[in-house]
């Protein structure tokens, strides 16, 4: 069988659509790969708030547009920018084996983030992420910042920032570990729902992908994907939203511990769970409703003001 993959034109986007093509030849039911890289609206409107202009699906909908066509086969995504309700006849076939989950911090004078300057500009399109840091840091200050990973850096380097926040699983994929200033623990920043995590979606009706992309799936991904995501899906929210959660497995016991802040920092509610990895999602849909019982949507409403 040739499969043909969806892909961004970005550096990451491309890395993660080949590592999923080489992992795929190495399946005996598998003739041929073919990448096919997509520009989307999400690509082309950089100068705007990711937030005020649909959010991360503007990423996602050409990809689905062209399974939908019959164009190509699958799409590559990372999961922490999936919504967490797809279009009806699409799914998430396979989740790739976590790499790491936590924010890394990017300065040019290798300080860290309690060495920053009063006023010091952080670059971050991310909501949740800009929370957690002025509630570390309440004196700093947040600056939109959009483009892919080079670019980015690049605006890092020229001055616009005085440090820039990365997934550092998008860092470590490019091979630029070395500028991780510093990588952020759960207990000062728990990461996006799923960051980390390379999904690879289908149509729902596809029974033969899906069954040959089985081969690729990491159980204990899934279960700590689906419970994050869980949790954003009972709150109501999207991955623009100032929420984080992170799913661990000991185990057969899953502990699920989400933050919901308001974009200043200033109010935050923090709650855990932990019960049976087969249960999962259900954990996670009793998380977001202590958390909703608490006032996590009043919180979250702040957000989209």
């Amino acid at each position: 069988m040739n499969i043909r993959i969806a892909t961004r034109k970005s550096d990451l986007a491309m890395w993660q659509a080949n590592h999923v093509c080489e992992k795929l030849k190495n399946l005996e039911e598998i003739s041929s790969v073919e990448l096919v890289p997509m520009t989307t609206e999400g690509d082309l409107n950089l100068d705007q708030n990711l937030q005020k202009i649909g959010g991360k699906g503007l990423f996602i909908k050409e990809l689905e547009h062209a399974i939908l066509q019959k164009k190509v086969d699958i799409a590559v995504h990372s999961m922490k920018d999936m919504p967490v309700k797809l279009p009806d006849g699409f799914c998430i076939a396979a989740t790739l084996k976590r790499e790491s989950p936590f924010d890394s911090l990017i300065t040019n004078n290798n300080l860290k983030l309690k060495q920053l300057k009063s006023g010091a500009i952080i670059g971050t399109s991310s909501l949740r992420r800009q929370s957690q840091i002025l509630r570390l840091r309440p004196d700093i200050e947040i600056k939109n910042l959009r483009g892919n990973v080079n670019t980015r850096m690049n605006k890092l380097e020229e001055g616009e920032f005085d440090a820039i926040i990365l997934a550092r699983a998008g860092i470590e994929r490019l091979g630029l570990s070395e500028s991780i200033t510093e990588t952020f623990s759960p207990d000062d920043m728990i990461p996006a729902a799923a960051q980390g995590v390379i999904g690879i979606e289908c149509a729902t009706n596809n029974k033969d992908i899906i069954k040959i992309l089985s081969a690729l799936d990491d159980k204990e991904s899934t279960i700590t994907t689906n419970a994050e995501r869980s949790v954003n899906r009972e709150l109501k929210a999207d991955c623009q939203s100032p929420i984080g959660s992170y799913a661990t497995i000991t185990q057969t016991k899953c502990k699920i511990e989400t933050i919901v802040a308001s974009p200043d920092g200033s109010k935050t509610i923090r709650e855990s769970i932990i019960g049976d990895q087969d249960k999962a999602v259900e954990l996670g849909k009793i998380l977001a409703q202590k958390l909703i019982s608490l006032g996590a949507e009043d919180i979250i409403k702040l957000s989209q003001l």
